[in-house]
């Protein structure tokens, strides 16, 4: 088991636009080591009702347990969806170096 609590952070967007902008804002803001963001993405899910979808482009963001909540908060200010995807997921293993990599970023 890990020393530290890592994460990764799925969160869709709508525009390739609001992707960057949020991608470059929780790296900046040493909310995230990394993200990388998916394009080309069909979703679909139920909305008021019924089935519906989108074109949408994922963020794989790698982050801190302890910084969850902040970005979380910061995602919901800036995001135009009424109602984000923010799904954290725990890292049990990885590359230690690559591990004290992200955990050095958010310092």
């Amino acid at each position: 088991m890990l020393k530290e609590s890592f994460r990764i952070v799925l969160i869709t967007c709508g525009s390739r636009e609001e992707a960057e902008k949020i991608s470059k804002i929780l790296v900046e803001k040493k909310l995230a080591a990394c993200v990388n963001i998916l394009s080309n993405v069909k979703s679909y899910f139920w909305w008021e009702g019924k089935i519906d979808e989108a074109d949408e482009h994922l963020l794989i963001i790698k982050t801190k347990a302890e910084k969850i909540k902040e970005l979380i908060e910061r995602v919901k200010k800036i995001h135009s969806y009424s109602v984000p995807e923010i799904i954290s997921l725990p890292i049990l293993e990885g590359n230690k170096e690559y591990l004290k990599w992200i955990g050095d970023s958010l310092k």
